[in-house]
């Protein structure tokens, strides 16, 4: 008969579960069987298109206990890398502003363009206030901590000048 129980080695019917191909007293059987389903289930998925794949590890994360889950998310991060990290982000706020002090002020301007964040750390005063006294160029007052970006817009003024007063060749 096809559909009959496996027999072991002596004959005798082994204990089974829901599926006469899936003996529950014989690990070794277990393993066997187990290893001949995984080997199917990757040559189907091998075949499936990129929605059928998508659809069923949904269906296989639904029915993941929490601990699984984690692990599956574990197993991507090592597989899967960041892509667009920010390294702003993940150093000390001090080291990202020591790389930002070695930008020229057009590259800060454009940095400000990158993202909110990047806006904030490359129109800091701590930036702008360096490059203005390279040059000499001082704030007649003492800005309250309030005011934010007053060097930028003190280089800013002082570059305009510069051009109005620069001899035309």
């Amino acid at each position: 008969m096809a559909f009959a129980p496996p027999r072991n080695m002596d004959g005798l019917k082994l204990q089974t579960k829901m599926s006469t191909w899936t003996p529950l007293n014989n690990q070794l059987m277990n393993d066997k069987v187990f290893e001949e389903r995984r080997a199917l289930l990757g040559k189907w998925f091998d075949k499936w298109t990129d929605g059928q794949r998508r659809r069923i590890l949904v269906d296989l994360l639904e029915r993941c206990s929490l601990s699984q889950q984690k692990f599956c998310a574990k197993q991507l991060q090592d597989r899967v890398p960041t892509e667009a990290l920010d390294f702003t982000t993940r150093l000390p706020r001090v080291l990202s502003l020591y790389i930002f002090s070695f930008l020229d002020p057009r590259s800060l301007c454009r940095c400000a363009q990158v993202s909110w964040y990047w806006k904030y750390l490359s129109e800091l005063d701590q930036l702008w206030m360096l490059k203005c006294l390279r040059f000499g160029w001082y704030i007649n007052f003492s800005p309250t901590p309030f005011e934010q970006g007053i060097w930028k817009k003190h280089y800013i003024e002082m570059v305009k000048e510069l051009h109005i007063t620069r001899p035309k060749v």
